[in-house]
């Protein structure tokens, strides 16, 4: 028997704060879940912060970042070296992006252990259950049952797999086009595991990918997109700049002299002396 374990602290912070905004705010257990969520959300809005400008920094140098991946495609190691030179030298953090996502496991595992005991020790009783107190939108009986418990559960399913996808959608921008199909063909397979979870737990995942949602739409439409000015190539068969002409006199093109007809050359006739 597990006594003490290195989420039992984040377990008691969420059952006060589930038992606040059930008993003192009022709200159901089920849009508890939800408000929790959206606090959850709102205290890593630093890490968000730094995500969105580190995926920014990515997608303003990724052209310089497949040069070096292009110059150095048959020496990996190599390769990687230059990159991590590049990233320190632009201050750009790869793994930012991925804070948030890390910083929520915790939650998500403790709020795991919390719904676990709500399905065994109900707060209320079982007469609570009874009277619809764990319900959602009248659609999920039980918040603490496994998702596989109801056909409701695997309506949240497909409506986190939807919601998933699309945060993927916006928050991969700068990944490979792989990596990127990928992460968005993944949450398909996780549907075989969620459904042993608690509905309350995907209720949790379905509203922080919504809120993913939401700050990529307003990320976009804040975050003008001005791609920066690539040099002009040149090539053999590019023409050379003209240098300027002196004094401030404007040198005439060379079209136009070439297309300047030429003035026909007189010839000076010799008068025959008259017999």
């Amino acid at each position: 028997m597990i006594v003490f374990s290195p989420l039992s602290p984040i377990e008691d912070i969420l059952r006060h704060i589930l038992d606040w905004l059930h008993g003192t705010v009022g709200l159901p257990w089920a849009w508890s879940i939800v408000a929790l969520t959206i606090l959850v959300r709102v205290i890593l809005v630093p890490l968000t912060v730094r995500q969105i400008h580190s995926m920014q920094a990515m997608q303003r140098h990724m052209p310089e970042m497949k040069a070096i991946q292009q110059k150095y495609k048959t020496d990996k190691k190599r390769q990687q070296e230059e990159l991590m030179k590049f990233y320190r030298e632009n201050q750009i953090n790869p793994a930012a992006s991925c804070l948030p996502l890390v910083a929520q496991l915790p939650v998500f595992f403790a709020l795991y252990f919390v719904l676990r005991k709500f399905s065994k020790h109900p707060p209320g009783g079982h007469e609570a259950v009874l009277q619809h107190k764990f319900s959602w939108l009248h659609i999920v009986p039980n918040i603490a049952e496994h998702a596989s418990a109801h056909w409701s559960g695997y309506l949240l399913l497909v409506i986190y797999a939807a919601s998933q996808v699309s945060s993927t959608y916006f928050m991969s921008a700068t990944m490979d086009k792989t990596q990127r199909y990928l992460m968005m063909v993944l949450p398909i397979f996780f549907i075989t595991f969620l459904l042993r979870f608690p509905m309350g737990l995907v209720i949790y995942w379905v509203t922080t990918n919504l809120w993913t949602v939401g700050q990529g739409l307003v990320t976009r439409r804040l975050t003008q997109k001005t791609p920066p000015a690539q040099p002009q190539r040149r090539s053999s068969r590019t023409p050379p700049k003209e240098a300027p002409a002196e004094d401030g006199a404007a040198k005439e093109p060379a079209t136009a002299r070439a297309a300047a007809p030429s003035q026909p050359r007189k010839v000076k006739r010799k008068k025959r002396a008259r017999r």
